[in-house]
């Protein structure tokens, strides 16, 4: 059968003017993209790109599945709603990644390029290499669904994750009592953690990060010391208590400045007296005498701690190095815990205010509105920085301004000048959750737990 020239010409001339998109015939083909990391935020973190969990959740999603219900997993990748779920993508230099996932942001330009979204983790580590990854722009090549593909890859340990990026969003509440890390973790929890613990003595390596078995090891003998029951392979908030506690004793003299016998000098023995007592085993007077009571109370001491098992073993009713070692260890436990038990009352407290919604959670600025934005303007208000009839949620000029005025009145500030002015970033939002937490603190302090 002969077919019509006139026929060819128009089909050559529809395919001129309409080409076939490429991957249309699912064969694959070549774009450009604009691409990005995105993390999956956990409780507890040092820093959060937009200032807390919360807000870090809307931003990433809440890092748990895609959008087409696959956990997530290195080589997981939010791609436009063009891309069926499927298809893959090798971007050079980075891997070859499977679209399971959308993002609001992730869609097809006007310029023709494409925007994609890599997931690069959990947590500090992962946001550390989220802001490493930055944006990039990348020449790939696409696999729809149905044509041969290559191997989903993605090695999260080649993608860079410095620490040191988290620095500039940290929030530093009240420490490590903020905190969470746990073994394997990569995070600058777990480097703060290290500082604390080689600034007390107990950590003597490199500080890495890393949460390995040297720290493991080191928190270990931390816990030994101060007799706690706690995991060694997580930091607990009771052990942060502990920990923010001791440091406070670092530098502290021994409570008896000399060896203990009949023949000690009064000011001496009066120590010992002072502090057998504190620890509850001695009930006489504070006369700086070497009398029986005090033998029977060094005795008691020595007894429990198993140096000697009767009256008439060498060192029995005096203290040598040995007994000065233990009195001044149960002298260091006793005033940790009691200064550990208000650490401990205060992170109740930031967990309820936390649980209550009660604070600002996040980083804020001019533009913003909504919840966040009315609990800034109700702290200001409480603070005399902003007036409470002009409450509505609405960051504006006049919000700009009080929170200028409470960083210039807190010292966050020096001059309207500066950089952050009138913008709600690590620095501001530190100080007003610490002062938020403080006045509750002092409160249930007060008036008991029922103040909560």
């Amino acid at each position: 059968m002969n077919i019509p020239r006139r026929i060819f010409l128009t089909l050559a001339l529809v395919l001129l003017i309409c080409p076939v998109r490429a991957g249309s015939n699912r064969e694959p083909y070549e774009q450009e993209f604009l691409i990005t990391a995105y993390y999956s935020p956990l409780p507890g973190q040092c820093c959060y790109v937009k200032g807390g969990y919360e807000a870090d959740k809307v931003l990433n999603g809440e890092g748990k599945q895609a959008s087409d219900g696959t956990a997530v997993y290195p080589g997981m990748l939010a791609a436009p709603a063009s891309y069926p779920y499927g298809t893959k993508v090798d971007l050079p230099g980075i891997g070859v990644l499977t679209v399971h996932d959308r993002g609001g942001a992730i869609q097809e330009l006007q310029s023709g390029m494409h925007r994609l979204d890599v997931w690069v983790g959990y947590g500090e580590e992962g946001l550390a290499r989220a802001l490493e990854f930055g944006l990039q722009h990348v020449r790939g090549t696409v696999y729809p669904p149905g044509f041969h593909q290559p191997q989903t890859h993605l090695a999260l340990e080649n993608l860079p994750a410095p620490l040191g990026r988290l620095e500039s969003y940290k929030l530093s509440y009240f420490g490590l009592l903020a905190l969470r890390a746990q073994k394997d973790d990569q995070s600058l929890s777990v480097r703060m953690l290290q500082e604390q613990l080689k600034d007390m003595g107990y950590f003597r390596h490199p500080i890495t990060g890393l949460y390995g078995e040297v720290t493991q090891q080191a928190l270990a003998h931390f816990l030994q010391d101060y007799h706690l029951s706690e995991p060694t392979d997580e930091l607990t908030a009771e052990t942060a208590a502990f920990l923010l506690s001791a440091a406070h004793r670092k530098g502290v003299a021994n409570p008896i400045q000399e060896y203990v016998d009949a023949e000690s000098q009064p000011e001496t023995l009066r120590e010992a007296q002072r502090i057998l007592r504190f620890l509850g085993y001695y009930r006489g007077r504070t006369d700086g005498l070497y009398t029986e009571a005090l033998a029977d109370a060094i005795l008691r001491f020595q007894q429990e701690n198993f140096l000697v098992g009767t009256q008439d073993d060498p060192g029995a009713g005096r203290i040598g190095p040995l007994t000065m070692q233990q009195i001044r260890g149960a002298w260091d436990r006793k005033l940790v815990a009691e200064r550990a038990e208000k650490f401990m009352l205060l992170h109740d407290v930031v967990v309820h205010i936390d649980a209550a919604n009660l604070s600002v959670e996040q980083f804020l600025s001019e533009g913003d509105n909504g919840s966040q934005v009315r609990r800034l303007q109700s702290l200001l208000a409480e603070g005399g920085y902003f007036p409470k009839k002009m409450i509505n949620g609405n960051y504006g000029p006049l919000t700009a301004d009080a929170v200028l005025q409470y960083q210039l009145a807190r010292n966050i500030l020096h001059s309207p000048q500066e950089h952050g002015a009138g913008v709600v970033g690590p620095a501001t939002l530190t100080l007003l959750r610490k002062e938020q937490s403080r006045a509750l603190y002092q409160l249930v302090r007060a008036e008991g737990r029922q103040a909560l």
